[in-house]
């Protein structure tokens, strides 16, 4: 642990000192180096998540079946990468274009996880009761598409931007 902890401290020092070289340039290289510094948040923001898998609601754990751990990790990225992306419109500035694009791209990028939700829906279509695939993944797109646009499109609409 101690030696992945001197690697992670390591890499950081080298992305860093390459991000203050290119940040001010608005780059597509300064976008990837934060994405880079910042992916791991992302990466252990989903562990902990995981951990909600498989425990259902309440005391009880009813809906068992329904992996909430991923769905929140998703729904999550979705309704923060709605956010920057108003941001974006609303700021305008090289800076603010480079660190809402290495958040997006790292953190986010990490946090939400395709091919989990992939696994997921295929594990339950396999299953005895293949219908929980599809609300699983009707109640995925249907939570982050809703919060996604209510999050771009309200500031949009309200200012107007471009």
């Amino acid at each position: 642990m101690v030696m992945l902890l001197l690697m992670l401290g390591l890499l950081w020092g080298i992305f860093g000192s390459l991000e203050k070289d290119e940040f001010n340039t608005g780059s597509s290289e300064a976008q990837l180096l934060l994405a880079c510094m910042i992916g791991p948040f992302g990466v252990w923001i989903r562990w902990f998540l995981a951990r909600l898998n498989g425990r259902g609601l309440g005391k009880n754990g009813m809906v068992k079946w329904m992996p909430f751990g991923t769905l929140a990790a998703n729904v999550l990225a979705a309704c923060v990468m709605a956010a920057l992306a108003t941001l974006k419109k609303a700021v305008k500035t090289t800076n603010c274009n480079t660190v809402a694009s290495g958040i997006q791209f790292g953190l986010l990028g990490c946090l939400s996880t395709v091919s989990t939700f992939i696994a997921e829906f295929h594990a339950m279509r396999e299953s005895t009761h293949p219908w929980r695939a599809y609300a699983y993944a009707a109640i995925t797109f249907s939570i982050s598409f809703a919060l996604g646009t209510l999050i771009y499109s309200v500031p949009v609409w309200a200012r107007g931007y471009n």
